[in-house]
């Protein structure tokens, strides 16, 4: 994993915020809105729009787990296997 949380500015619902996640974190945001036509602070939205009482910054590491858990489990790998 990629060091320190770097803290980056947007806009979000027509406010301005700072999110800080580390470099993989970001990354991983970029790919998520390429994989679904998105922009990232499109994602980061609808994120921010679902989740309840959870920090911004955990709900985005959620939030990119879940998508590669799918990918993972739409793919024919399986756990254990070699």
């Amino acid at each position: 994993m990629a060091g320190k949380p770097k803290k980056r500015s947007l806009t979000i619902a027509g406010h301005r915020t700072s999110i800080s996640l580390e470099d993989d974190f970001w990354n991983a945001l970029h790919e998520m809105g390429k994989a679904q036509a998105r922009s990232v602070p499109d994602l980061i939205a609808e994120i921010d729009a679902g989740r309840g009482s959870s920090g911004l910054s955990s709900a985005i590491r959620s939030a990119i787990l879940s998508f590669y858990r799918t990918k993972l489990n739409a793919s024919e790998f399986k756990p254990g296997q070699d």
